[in-house]
């Protein structure tokens, strides 16, 4: 027999689920803002008490209530909030299974399809999702089965809010791991996102796959094709992540960016923040994708004569009018390609050599003739200028195809490279410029003279830096000197200095 207490707990049990079997709408939603006031947290064993052992009577009303309402979006974010207060209690494997039970994987993957649900809602069937996939191997097994990673990557593709986004990224890397039956489909699914409309889950899908990538340990084909599409983005926030010497660039004030001054802002971010695309293309070169990805960075240094094509006459158009011309993502693609090969170059020497045999000098050369493309040109002249550095054989080629005059304003005109400091009790020895030369337009000379004059090592001021300039200039110019920022692997100075006056001091 029960004893009075039991009974007692028992009755208000009984009272509480009618009331809620009676009620309307509007006491249904005062009934959950109640109960999720009062038993935020609690563990399962709290739930009982509080239910005098009959919390998976309200659990069942409750997916009930889900699966006959959720079309309408009626109450379902205080719905979607009390459920998940079931599911995320400790010890809570019991309301769990109660919920799986009843179909709540799938009812909770059709809220995401829904387009009258709200934002909000959609969010808190996310989190739901997370719950159940932490739960263990079989609970995301389970999701997948149910086509989970379909809807939930065409959830991120569509979604509005970065928040939400977020919430959907840790479900997915969640998917990905301790889940080796089906990590292959959720590795399939992050590169079918990468050509999506939406930059954040582009952006979210290239930080994804990178650990994927480390997880399956193979690469797909399609992966090269759309990685190197994601080069020829305008979105900032998918080419560039503010984690340079710029610092964190904010969402809003890439918002703001207009069709005249998002071209100028491409620029100016290029050197100082980092690429999640070319990160992940820093790991693909060591899978058997390698050979394939280098072919097609190169390749993308020139582009086809069907996009280049498109331009129109200069005559036609309005000078006084900045316009966003239609090969500008293709550009765009073969200055970030022109960054990608730097970056891979200068980590790895054997990738550099493979380059070389893919004809990627000359294909620098034309990189840098691109006149419709001032960032186009920065990046392959600063690409071009390493090889140079580091291959005799790439120097002898460029200098004959430049000429010597040219040649030489390429390698003054481009930026220094770090040097250690000069010991305080050397001196360079004095120079002075030739008949003709203009000091001023020279920042690398400027520099080196400038350096001459106070006696010491000290760098260029900070913040200057030298943007590389192709304009030919009449008057001849002595090759600069090892010391000079700009002046690397050149001839030795001292013919010059012999045949110089003494008078430069």
């Amino acid at each position: 027999m029960t004893s009075i207490k039991e009974q007692a707990a028992i009755s208000r049990l009984l009272s509480f689920l009618q009331d809620w079997d009676n009620a309307g709408k509007v006491a249904r939603s005062h009934i959950l803002d109640n109960f999720i006031k009062t038993n935020q947290g609690k563990t399962s064993p709290e739930l009982e008490q509080e239910f005098s052992q009959g919390a998976s009577l309200f659990l069942a009303r409750l997916t009930t209530w889900l699966r006959l309402t959720y079309m309408t979006g009626s109450c379902l974010d205080k719905l979607l909030k009390s459920i998940g207060i079931f599911l995320s209690a400790v010890s809570s494997n019991r309301y769990l299974i109660e919920f799986l039970e009843v179909g709540g994987v799938l009812t909770l993957l059709e809220i995401l399809g829904l387009e009258k649900i709200k934002e909000e809602d959609k969010k808190e069937s996310i989190r739901l999702l997370q719950v159940i996939a932490n739960s263990g191997r079989k609970y995301k097994e389970l999701i997948c089965e149910s086509y989970g990673v379909r809807s939930i990557a065409e959830f991120l593709a569509k979604s509005k809010s970065e928040e939400t986004q977020e919430e959907v990224q840790v479900l997915l890397d969640s998917l990905l791991h301790g889940n080796p039956k089906y990590q292959n489909q959720v590795y399939k699914g992050l590169i079918a996102l990468l050509p999506c409309a939406s930059p954040k889950a582009q952006q979210l899908s290239l930080q994804t796959l990178r650990t994927a990538q480390a997880i399956i340990g193979t690469t797909h084909p399609s992966i090269v094709e759309c990685v190197l599409k994601v080069l020829g983005t305008m979105h900032l926030e998918v080419q560039y992540e503010g984690r340079g010497a710029a610092g964190a660039v904010p969402a809003h004030a890439l918002q703001k960016l207009t069709a005249r001054t998002r071209p100028l802002a491409l620029n100016s971010l290029l050197l100082v923040t980092e690429d999640p695309a070319i990160e992940l293309i820093k790991d693909l070169v060591n899978y058997d994708v390698c050979q394939a990805l280098l072919k097609g960075l190169v390749e993308l240094l020139i582009p086809s004569f069907k996009e280049t094509s498109k331009l129109q006459p200069k005559i036609f158009n309005d000078s006084l009018v900045p316009q966003l011309t239609a090969h500008l993502p293709v550009f765009l693609q073969q200055a970030a390609a022109a960054k990608a090969i730097r970056v891979l170059a200068r980590s790895n020497m054997n990738i550099a050599e493979k380059m070389l045999h893919l004809r990627v000098v000359h294909s620098l050369l034309a990189a840098m003739g691109n006149s419709d493309h001032s960032n186009s040109q920065r990046q392959a002249s600063l690409t071009l200028e390493y090889f140079v550095q580091v291959f005799p054989v790439v120097e002898e080629h460029v200098r004959r195809s430049m000429g010597e005059d040219l040649y030489q304003l390429f390698l003054v005109s481009a930026p220094p490279r770090p040097q250690e400091p000069r010991p305080r009790h050397t001196r360079p020895p004095p120079r002075r410029p030739s008949p003709g030369t203009h000091l001023l337009h020279t920042p690398g000379l400027v520099a080196g003279c400038g350096r001459d004059r106070r006696g010491s090592g000290s760098s260029p001021p900070p913040g200057v830096l030298p943007v590389p300039s192709l304009r030919f200039r009449s008057a001849p110019r002595p090759p600069p000197s090892p010391d000079c920022p700009g002046g690397l692997r050149q001839a030795p100075l001292a013919p010059v200095l012999r045949a110089m006056p003494r008078t430069c001091t």
